[in-house]
């Protein structure tokens, strides 16, 4: 039997093909590899940056949906079901809208495919498929992080992703963000993998600079004071995502300055309080000083701040997000992020703008053909669809301008501390400011 994993890609420009220079691994991919049984031919194939061959033989597709990426799903899956190849369909937007993604696949798998994919492959192995594999999501401790599987990394060689490996410590996150897909998926449910095996993991791969890809790596602390003892004899460095209440603890700041923590993606969301309380983003609300306090910790650590805003609550203006810019660039954040707030389809604030007929794009703004990549998918109180879509860009454009990324550079206590931080602060910063440009107003979908 022969399986083909797929990563699909968000789209394509008006004008040509779109290549992701800033891709990394996809893990999911390597997890479902490893879980595969030994018997099984694997390949993987990323829409991102190669051609996927419809016509090679294979007996089985497996596809990974993502809200931005369904579109682009939907028509390779119907690629392969013309040639008479079974297609099935997991990952997060699988779960939070089974009903659609049943209409593009043989079979769909909702949930977390450690505890059900042996029993998906061993039917496709006798031609008796299941419409619906429904898995459970965690088991206490998440069952590929509670187990001794570890990622099949053979399967990205020689595609040329960013010299950084994809892992896991833990899935999920406590805090009930009203905009956020993850707390939908997982209830704010924390799951976490045991150490020993991430410990094992990355003795078994060559990469010393790792990135967590955990939803929030500081989400159960006493946890991430565990991995942080045993990272420090490994000699790694390696960054995640945290939200900023970590910050409150100077021991564990310490420890993971320690353990080669360079710094995480911190959830800033906005600089208005009101709009944090629209968001319900608790751990940024309690005593509220404009993250004076936070950056200051960061700082002291030596931590390499990626701020993530998002852009478009009730209280937004376009002064405000001009003046989120002013904060950012002020601060000399190493890197930035200027999101639009999305809806994502199930989330809190979908049905809140969908009771108030604000959603755009008949309310699918991922499938329709009008829409394109980092455009407002719904009507904003305080400005137009259109502003706010302008807003970001520009909030984006001016983030990366040249005498910003220069003037963040020369930070002494957050990027000059090592030959290893410099390279990688030019490498990555550069790639952000080109896929800026790239990516804006991309359609989604190769057709």
């Amino acid at each position: 039997m022969k399986l083909t994993l797929i990563k699909p890609t968000i789209g394509r420009m008006e004008h040509s093909l779109y290549i992701d220079e800033g891709r990394m691994e996809p893990l999911m991919l390597g997890i479902l590899a490893a879980l595969t049984p030994d018997d099984v031919e694997v390949v993987m194939y990323d829409d991102r940056m190669e051609q996927i061959p419809f016509d090679e033989p294979t007996d089985l597709v497996a596809i990974t949906v993502e809200t931005y990426t369904a579109r682009r799903a939907y028509e390779i899956a119907s690629e392969y079901r013309s040639r008479g190849v079974k297609v099935v369909m997991g990952g997060i937007h699988a779960s939070l809208l089974p009903e659609e993604v049943m209409q593009y696949a043989d079979s769909l798998f909702t949930g977390d495919a450690e505890t059900l994919w042996h029993e998906l492959i061993n039917d496709a192995r006798h031609h008796r498929l299941k419409a619906r594999y429904d898995a459970p999501v965690g088991t206490g401790q998440i069952t590929h992080c509670g187990s001794s599987v570890l990622p099949r990394r053979d399967i990205f060689r020689g595609k040329d992703y960013l010299p950084i490996s994809l892992m896991q410590f833990s899935r999920g996150c406590r805090f009930a963000c009203q905009f956020c897909a993850v707390t939908q998926y997982f209830g704010r449910k924390h799951y976490l993998r045991k150490i020993d095996d991430v410990v094992r993991e990355i003795e078994q791969q060559e990469r010393k600079f790792i990135f967590f890809v955990d939803d929030n790596i500081a989400s159960d602390q006493p946890a991430l004071i565990e991995l942080c003892h045993a990272l420090t004899p490994l000699k790694v460095n390696w960054i995640s995502q945290a939200s900023l209440d970590v910050t409150k603890n100077r021991q564990l700041m310490s420890l993971m300055q320690k353990s080669g923590c360079w710094g995480n993606v911190m959830g800033f969301e906005s600089i208005n309080p009101l709009s944090l309380k629209d968001a319900r983003k608790s751990p940024n609300m309690r005593n509220f000083s404009h993250y004076t306090d936070e950056i200051a910790v960061l700082r002291d650590h030596g931590m390499q701040t990626w701020a993530a805003f998002t852009l478009g609550y009730d209280h937004d203006t376009l002064e405000s997000i001009e003046q989120t810019v002013e904060f950012a660039l002020k601060n000399r954040f190493a890197f930035a992020a200027y999101n639009i707030l999305m809806p994502y389809p199930n989330t809190p604030l979908y049905t809140q703008l969908e009771q108030q007929s604000r959603l755009l794009y008949d309310q699918k703004w991922w499938l329709h053909p009008e829409y394109r990549f980092n455009q407002a998918a719904f009507n904003p109180k305080l400005m137009t669809a259109e502003q706010l879509t302008n807003a970001c860009h520009q909030a984006r454009s001016q983030f990366n301008s040249l005498p910003s990324i220069i003037r963040r550079f020369s930070d002494i206590r957050m990027t000059l501390q090592s030959l290893s931080r410099m390279a990688s602060f030019w490498r990555y910063t550069l790639l952000f400011r080109k896929e800026v440009h790239k990516k804006h107003q991309m359609r989604f979908g190769l057709k």
